[in-house]
């Protein structure tokens, strides 16, 4: 027991040092919501080429619902939630980041319907039932030794009939994220951290047994040769098309059952198992 405690707590301060260090750096630089952002959101319909779109248009109407916006980092996600019209809970490990957050959620004027929590997963406490939507954007992935006791609290925590909804880099062809691998990208990854592999997608099917599962990123990250996300909306018009028109050969391919399993990310959703 002492050395699974000694071997918890190591994980933890790994992930607390790795986010607080991306947090201070953005500390001095959040700002408002670009409103080109929220209008973005607001469309309709929403482009489900994109994943980030994809989800909101899985979940449609965020008024007056409750969110946990589990591994909510800088807070992003959850001030957009708000100001969609939902309550947002988010919980991070990093008090960096949950400082981040808090601070850009009074600058954008949600901090009524927003509060933040600093705490591990596994020892935080929320009541029963106490929301509509799960939300998690890349967490999961970080929380693979324990993934099991996370899905168990969630479960606890959603209200009947609510929605679980995670979005996280996936490897169900090893040949593939060899390749992905190999393109000159940086990326900021913590030590322990890996893409879900199908025996964690079948474990959080025990937890959401309807669990619908949309893969995207057959293309990997080549969009990122010419447009950051964080920066969609202000890029030129030709790099947005060009975005679009990659968005639009993973969606249509991906469709396709010989190319299911190519994805480097999935959108996965369904109602949890009370």
């Amino acid at each position: 027991m002492d050395s699974q405690l000694t071997e918890r707590q190591a994980r933890w301060q790994e992930e607390t040092a790795f986010f607080d260090h991306c947090a201070e750096e953005a500390l001095t630089k959040v700002g408002p919501l670009d409103p080109l952002i929220l209008k973005r959101y607001l469309r309709a319909p929403l482009r489900r080429r994109f994943s980030q779109e994809f989800r909101f248009s899985v979940l449609q109407d965020f008024r007056e619902k409750t969110f946990l916006d589990v591994g909510c980092g800088d807070g992003r996600n959850a001030v957009l939630l708000a100001k969609l019209g939902a309550r947002v809970v988010g919980i991070d490990i990093s008090p960096a980041a949950v400082e981040l957050a808090r601070k850009r959620a009074r600058i954008n004027g949600v901090q009524d319907a927003t509060s933040f929590v600093c705490s591990p997963l596994e020892i935080v406490q929320f009541a029963p039932n106490s929301f509509d939507v799960i939300w998690g954007d890349a967490i999961l992935h970080h929380l693979i030794p324990v993934l099991e006791t996370i899905l168990g609290r969630l479960v606890i925590w959603a209200k009947p009939g609510s929605t679980m909804l995670f979005a996280e880099p996936i490897n169900l062809s090893p040949t593939l994220r060899r390749l992905r691998q190999s393109l000159p990208i940086h990326t900021h990854a913590t030590p322990g951290e890996r893409p879900l592999e199908a025996r964690e997608i079948n474990l959080i099917r025990r937890f959401v047994p309807n669990l619908a599962l949309r893969p995207f990123a057959l293309l990997g990250r080549l969009d990122r040769f010419f447009i950051s996300d964080r920066s969609f909306e202000r890029a030129s018009l030709i790099r947005r098309q060009i975005c679009s028109f990659l968005a639009s050969i993973d969606y249509g391919l991906l469709c396709l059952p010989g190319f299911r399993n190519l994805g480097g990310q999935a959108v996965m959703y369904g109602h949890p198992k009370k």
